[in-house]
Order: C-alpha cells, then structure tokens, then sequence
C-alpha cells in the first residue's frame, strides 16, 4: 500500500507518513509503559527534577573525560539543544580541577550559509554557543587544547577524519527535534529515488557528515527556539555529523526535558527504537540498530498525548 503523503510537508517525509495503527500505540504510552521499553542495548531513564536532569547530562562529559590519557584519548560529541548542561560542565571540571590536555570535544552540527558553514560571531552560530556556554568558562590550566576541539566545516575532510584517528568517543548526546531527528540528520525531500519510500534504514545509516537541507518543521522549530520565530533568519542548510560518525560512539545518549519535542514526539521514538522498528521518516528511530542507546526524560516534561483547549 502507498505511504501516505506528510500533513506538515508533502514534498518531504516526517512522522506522519507512518502507520495511523503505530502513532495511535505511541500517543497511549504512560510514562510507565515507556520505562518498560528498556531492553538490552536501549534504557529509558526518568529524572524526578531539572537540577538531577542537567547534572546527570553534564557529568557523562566529566565521567568520559577522565578516562582520557595521552596514550588513549577520549572525547564527547555534544549538541546544542540542549545547552543547560554546558555551564555545568565547565563549573565541575574547574572545581575537580580536570586537566583536559587528552580530551577531546565533537560539535554535532553548524549552520551552512553561503556555501561556507557560519562564522563563529553569527549569532546563530553553535560553535559559538559551546565556546561562550562551556569552553571559554573553563580556567586556562584545565582548558583542552585548541586542536582537540572539532567543529563541523563546509570542508568535512578533517572532521570526519578525526574520528579515524585514535581518539575514543565515549558518549554522543543528543537532543531531539520535532521533526524526531538526531543532531540535523533529517528525513529526506520526497522526490526522486524517495517518491514512493524513504531511504532504507541500511542506506540511511551510510550517510556520513554533509552538508544536508533542513526539513520546514526544523526551520520552523529552530525560529521558535532561537530565533524568536523569525523563521526568514534561520538557514535552511546545515552540516551534520553522520550516522557513520554515530555508530562509532561506544553509547548514544539523548535528553528530553520537554522543552523541544513534544509529548508525543517523546513517545514515539521510545516505541520505534524499543519495539525495533526503523524507517528513516522518523530518522531517530534508526538509533534502535546501535548498541548502546539511553533515553533521558525529565518526568516532569513528559507530558500526556490528549486533547486541551488553551
């Protein structure tokens, strides 16, 4: 049977081109139901307040930090979204007093304008927002060197290449957008060898860092959130760590305060990468075929999928 076409895009795949029988089990799921979806290789984990929330988020940095030596480097790939974590960060390894000489830090995505990625004085900028959050509140004798930072280019040769050398990436984390994507990995335009299905999960999870076209519901999102909904001021292009890049993470951690997807999105690709099932219209739902995959939810943003007239 034909897929349907998308009610929030028709030129493109999202959510809503899926079985009306998997949305509807996905807007049922209690907050128990989705604990309950934890299986080998994918935890569901709750926090009780905002303040366990962040601190847990910020620690997997300082936890993966640690264990870097000279001889055996570590790093994190981290997002922008959310970025309550990073002031945390910064305060912990300035108070543990951490040497980050071996460490190692991946920016997940840029803004792509121009054919060149957006300078680091844009004001949408995330490598700026990592610096000014994070890294330049670091004391100079903890700071990592200048080369262990690694922020995505329009020239992705030496991104992608630092992940080929050497260094270990413990924990990529993530947010989650509306659109139910993973750092910019959005779905595809519906056109071409995609007009009657979307890409394979298999061919899906070959795409590496690129510079990709952001699906509306991600413009309109990235407005909302950051741009004070002037959505003519967002890119409509960014470069995005590929899943290539993903799968060499020894774990894929995800936070959801609720503050970006919504009740239903939280549900949805809890059920998809619990239950195992991936199609690359719901591009997070591909993280089900990596190892080692935790859910972070604040309990208090979770939310309920039933109708409330504001």
């Amino acid at each position: 049977m034909a897929r349907k076409y998308s009610i929030l895009a028709p030129g493109w795949w999202d959510y809503t081109t899926l079985d009306d029988e998997l949305l509807n089990d996905a807007a049922r799921l209690t907050p128990e139901d989705m604990l309950a979806l934890s299986r080998e290789g994918f935890r569901v984990v709750f926090y009780d307040s905002l303040e366990d929330f962040y601190l847990a988020e910020a620690l997997e940095y300082i936890t993966a930090w640690k264990r870097a030596t000279a001889s055996a480097p570590v790093g994190v790939c981290g997002p922008i979204g959310p970025t309550e974590q990073l002031p945390l960060v910064a305060r912990l390894v300035n108070e543990l007093q951490l040497d980050l000489a071996n460490a190692h830090f991946w920016g997940m995505d840029e803004w792509y304008e121009d054919g060149s990625e957006v300078p680091a004085s844009h004001p949408l900028s995330f490598e700026r927002a990592d610096r000014e959050l994070c890294f330049d509140r670091i004391e100079s004798a903890y700071r990592m060197p200048e080369e262990n930072l690694h922020f995505p280019k329009a020239d992705t040769s030496g991104y992608i290449n630092s992940w080929d050398s050497g260094i270990r990436c413990a924990v990529m984390q993530g947010g989650q957008g509306d659109v139910k994507h993973w750092a910019f990995n959005d779905p595809f335009r519906r056109e071409g060898a995609y007009r009657e299905d979307p890409p394979s999960p298999e061919e899906y999870r070959k795409l590496t860092t690129r510079v990709v076209d952001l699906h509306p519901v991600t413009c309109m999102q990235n407005a909302r959130t950051s741009a004070g909904g002037v959505v003519t001021g967002v890119p409509t292009k960014a470069i995005t760590v590929g899943p290539v890049q993903t799968w060499k993470a020894e774990k894929v951690s995800i936070w959801q305060a609720g503050v970006h997807d919504n009740p239903f999105g939280q549900r949805l690709t809890a059920l998809m990468i619990g239950k195992k099932v991936e199609d690359s219209s719901v591009p997070m739902s591909l993280l089900a075929g990596h190892p080692n995959v935790q859910f972070n939810y604040y309990r208090g943003g979770i939310g309920q999928c039933r109708t409330e007239m504001h």
